[in-house]
């Protein structure tokens, strides 16, 4: 199995080690709960509720991956600074810390969501209709919270070594797993909503033993310790990078959250489910712009920590240009073939004319997102925590919330302000994202290079 050297292949090449793995492995990993609203979207006589009903979990599926990117991609760039720095023993600590937090706070997640989801679904607009389909679904997915987390969070760390097809068969076992099991335990064995969840559970739990295997294994040269477990050494460093993809994952959440509640009130249960689809099309677009921009990541990392100030600007120029060229191909897909999108989700033809005009409104900027998560990795690889977390609060808390309630409701827009407010959001946050980046970046790389 081939390492990536990141101190003399070229960055194109080490772009290619990286991020392809890694977007093998996005896609895959999207695949447990994309194939899910697939198969129940098309459960014969209520596969439109339960569809709705699912879409009240994101926010707690969100969550979940919100605190495992906390420690996952928190710790990974300072994990690739120590190895370019060559500090094995640092590095070590911080591969330890990570795997700690992420089974202690997996399991604290886990007793508190499992004892509070139906007021928690209440809270985010769940009716008796919902919560029938909705509790038993996120009790069941929330038994895997452990496993989602430690296969999840641990990648990371696989992928700064080198070895990125490690991290990608981890993710294509789980997936695999999932696709089998979903028509079985759905259709097959009459087990319906639940059984999609019974399916993602078990993946999960194969996922999460690729990845231990390899921690415990002889490849790995950052042994896990399993001596004073609860010792927790860079737990504040980690945290504090940590927090900016935190953020965009909670906010994430919060937008959610007040998208469902207004769209309830302003279009019905319907509308709900266009979200849903509108969500799961957007999680299938974003999650090649997340690969490329997370591939890049530990090949700055690695070359800041080695004070190599020119491979670390031609990384963020390859990465920036790939998005950018993504996401615009993508915008245009959107445009010209939007029902081929929909019917990904439903087969219901009166929820596929309703999605019609809200999906063209959410991606009508949809190129701006290559600018937020370039100028996001960028501050994150760099361990620049302030801009990295005021930039995951800007676009989402403090423009696409507000938004989400003025635009319906003060601008008297109705449904149309929900979805609307996305794009403006994408223009504003992401062009303030990637102007400071560049501003602050480029100096630095600058002085870095005449010393």
């Amino acid at each position: 199995m081939k390492k990536v050297d990141f101190d003399h292949d070229s960055i194109s090449k080490n772009m290619i080690q990286t991020a392809l793995p890694l977007l093998v492995a996005q896609v895959i990993s999207l695949l447990y709960n994309i194939v899910d609203r697939i198969y129940i979207g098309r459960i014969e006589g209520y596969g439109t509720r339960a569809l709705g009903a699912i879409g009240l979990c994101f926010p707690i599926v969100i969550l979940i991956g919100g605190f495992t990117n906390m420690f996952g991609l928190g710790g990974a760039p300072l994990f690739s600074i120590e190895l370019g720095k060559n500090d094995k023993k640092k590095a070590t600590d911080v591969l330890n810390t990570a795997f700690r937090l992420e089974i202690i706070v997996g399991a604290l997640l886990m007793i508190g969501c499992e004892l509070f989801a139906p007021r928690i679904l209440s809270v985010f607009g769940a009716t008796a209709d919902e919560l029938c389909y909705s509790v038993p679904y996120i009790r069941i997915y929330l038994i895997g919270t452990i496993f989602i987390m430690l296969s999840t969070g641990m990648n990371p760390y696989i992928n700064a070594q080198g070895y990125s097809t490690i991290g990608m068969k981890s993710v294509l076992i789980g997936a695999v797993s999932n696709i089998i099991l979903d028509p079985v335990l759905i259709f097959a064995l009459g087990f319906g909503v639940n059984g999609a969840a019974i399916a993602t559970v078990i993946s999960q739990c194969l996922s999460m033993l690729f990845v231990l295997r390899f921690l415990l294994g002889t490849k790995n040269e950052f042994p896990i310790v399993f001596k004073n477990f609860f010792k927790l050494p860079y737990a504040k460093e980690i945290m504090s990078l940590g927090l900016s993809p935190f953020v965009m994952q909670c906010t994430n959440s919060m937008v959610s959250v007040a998208c469902n509640s207004v769209l309830m009130n302003t279009g019905g249960t319907l509308y709900v489910s266009v979200m849903t689809i509108i969500s799961s099309v957007r999680q299938i677009l974003d999650t090649p712009i997340m690969a490329i921009t997370e591939g890049a990541s530990p090949i700055i990392s690695y070359n800041y920590g080695a004070r190599r100030p020119k491979r670390v600007q031609k990384a963020i120029v390859l990465m920036a240009t790939t998005a950018i060229l993504y996401t615009c191909v993508m915008w245009i897909c959107i445009e010209k073939l939007p029902l081929l999108f929909i019917k990904i989700f439903s087969d219901d033809t009166i929820l596929q004319q309703l999605a019609l005009r809200p999906l063209h409104l959410y991606f009508y900027a949809f190129v701006f997102q290559a600018f937020q998560y370039s100028g996001q990795t960028v501050f994150k690889a760099l361990n620049k925590k302030k801009q990295a977390i005021f930039f995951s609060l800007f676009r989402k808390v403090i423009m696409v919330v507000p938004l989400t309630y003025l635009l319906p409701y003060a601008f008297r827009m109705g449904t149309d302000g929900v979805f609307i407010a996305e794009p403006i959001s994408n223009v504003i946050g992401g062009l303030a994202c990637f102007i400071t980046m560049i501003l602050m970046v480029v100096p630095e790389l600058r002085r870095m290079e005449k010393k």
